[in-house]
């Protein structure tokens, strides 16, 4: 097939390409001019010049495309606000489907999250059929990724043939803006390791990126599937990454009010900090999520956090961006 790509030059988007293109598919490639490329050069894709933003920019190089995954997001954690969230996740996802819309029959994947399933106060497991229960606006990524599934059903009622994926806590080789590895370092690197109550599911890039695939070709229109792995809490998986970077270090559990007024005061008067202050609403939160679902019906598999974190640390002191030194035990 040839597959329309959003996103496709990010940290999930560049995976999902290279696993296309390896699987014999012709690639056309959404790019701005501004778009970083390296995760993708080399690859034999094809190029087109535009934005989800600009809807006219999308009608020609989806024009003979047989199916869409649409990835596009914000590039990191600083670009939450809620302006860029809005253009970005919500219209750009609009756009999409309208151009879509016009050609009846195609195929379109929409990349949303876990953070648009649901997310509790105490340990608790979501699936596809849970209400969106997040009430803090703070948490503007999560009801960004909400609104564009509420978007992506309703051009789904209109005859789009479009499919929903949720991908948890993405990690894995290759994430060079550190939007999850980053999280990693802050763990081995600590003194104490400072954590919060929270949880979160842990997934591989190469699995998220596989079950993206897979909905392409198995998917039901209409449906939502979420690609997760291991439900840790934050202690748990601070834990872990002592362990595989065999250091020994205090863990202290910050009480999560104490850490989210600290975070909005952080944000609201722009104090540099050794923590991104963005994660914190999350991280003092859980997002433990059941994966049955797209194990059953696309057929896809999901590695353990062991291993998941084990290759992300790897790439991480293979790449110089945590050396050992900077791991031994305090």
């Amino acid at each position: 097939m040839k597959v329309f790509v959003t996103g496709g030059n990010g940290f999930i988007g560049s995976v999902v390409v290279r696993q296309l293109v390896s699987a014999g598919h012709r690639v056309v490639c959404l790019l701005r001019e501004t778009s970083r490329t390296e995760r993708i050069d080399g690859l034999p894709v094809e190029r087109a010049l535009g934005d989800v933003r600009d809807r006219a920019s999308l009608e020609s190089p989806m024009a003979d495309c047989a199916c869409t995954v649409h990835l596009a997001a914000p590039a990191s954690w600083d670009d939450g606000e809620s302006s860029t969230l809005r253009e970005i996740i919500e219209d750009g996802t609009r756009h999409l489907l309208e151009v879509a819309g016009a050609r009846p029959g195609r195929r379109v994947v929409v990349v949303s999250s876990t953070a648009a399933i649901s997310a509790s106060e105490r340990p608790e497991v979501f699936d596809e059929q849970t209400e969106f229960a997040v009430d803090d606006e703070t948490l503007g990524y999560a009801h960004a990724k909400h609104r564009a599934e509420q978007i992506t059903l309703d051009a789904f009622r209109r005859g789009v043939q479009a499919v929903i994926v949720n991908p948890a806590e993405v990690y894995g080789p290759g994430d060079t803006a550190l939007g999850t590895a980053g999280n990693l370092i802050d763990f081995a690197t600590s003194t104490p390791v400072l954590v919060c109550r929270g949880g979160t599911s842990v997934v591989h890039v190469d699995d998220v990126a596989a079950g993206i695939i897979a909905a392409l070709d198995r998917g039901k229109a209409g449906e939502r599937y979420i690609l997760g792995g291991d439900n840790l809490t934050i202690r748990e998986l601070a834990e872990l990454v002592l362990e595989l970077v065999g250091r020994r270090a205090m863990i202290v559990t910050v009480p999560n009010a104490l850490a989210r007024a600290a975070a909005r005061a952080v944000v609201r008067l722009h104090i540099p900090v050794p923590f991104n202050a963005h994660v914190v609403p999350y991280a003092t939160r859980y997002w433990f999520v059941d994966n049955a679902k797209a194990r059953r019906e696309l057929g896809v598999t999901f590695r353990s956090a062991r291993e998941t974190l084990a290759s992300t640390l790897d790439w991480l002191k293979a790449s110089g961006r945590l050396s050992s030194k900077s791991t031994e035990s305090s």
